[in-house]
């Protein structure tokens, strides 16, 4: 594959920034697609910016606004707390049709730039119950894009079935893991790297930060 083309989904986080190394790897070119949605700190854009540019990768910064306003809750709003789901419930985190419209979107922009592949970071084993971070919904969404642009595009999930151990691991194998550590932004309060360590997000780095290190895979 290296000489084809791919659009990374891109956000600075953890998750999404292994992905981007994952997808310099084995593409010929690269390029990361970040949604601005008046997330609730500014800083995450920022953090991608800066990744982008370091890692010289050419970065295109969509405006999503309009999720916002459809969807309020503790990502679009900071005055809402974060909190996780009650009784089996989706925590609060969750912005309905979020990864629908990204995908689209970054589908729509890899069309542009004719690029076949689309990266993207969804994890369906440490994830919060997130409906559209399954498997099922991402096959389901690469047929879809297809159909609706009679494209022939290839969605991948390097992500999918690994733990946040698993996932530091493969940071770690594609030489990468001080500078996701160092680099990256996961904290639902706004913290680059190891971040406040108390938020859901935060809590989870580093509970797979640490079995890593430990040795436990």
């Amino acid at each position: 594959m290296k000489k084809e083309k791919a659009v990374v989904v891109f956000s600075g986080g953890q998750d999404s920034t292994t992905c981007l190394f994952w997808a310099m790897e084995r593409f010929h070119e690269v390029e990361a697609i970040t949604f601005d949605y008046n997330q609730r700190h500014r800083t995450e854009i920022d953090c991608a910016k800066t990744i982008a540019e370091e890692l010289g990768i050419k970065h295109h910064i969509l405006d999503m606004d309009l999720l916002n306003q459809l969807a309020p809750n503790a990502l679009t709003r900071s005055e809402i707390e974060v909190k996780d789901g009650e009784e089996g419930g989706l925590p609060n985190t969750f912005v309905p049709g979020r990864n629908l419209l990204f995908m689209s979107f970054a589908g729509v922009l890899a069309s542009q730039v004719n690029a076949r592949h689309i990266v993207t970071g969804v994890c369906e084993t440490d994830f919060s119950g997130y409906p559209d971070c399954r498997d099922v919904f991402i096959k389901s969404l690469n047929v879809t894009l297809n159909l609706s642009m009679n494209q022939d595009f290839v969605i991948h999930t390097p992500l999918m079935w690994l733990n946040k151990a698993e996932t530091w691991k493969l940071a770690d194998d594609l030489g990468a893991l001080q500078f996701i550590r160092e680099k990256t932004l996961t904290c639902y309060n706004g913290i680059i790297a190891d971040g406040c360590g108390v938020c859901p997000a935060c809590k989870l780095r580093k509970k797979g930060l640490d079995s890593f290190l430990e040795g436990a895979v």
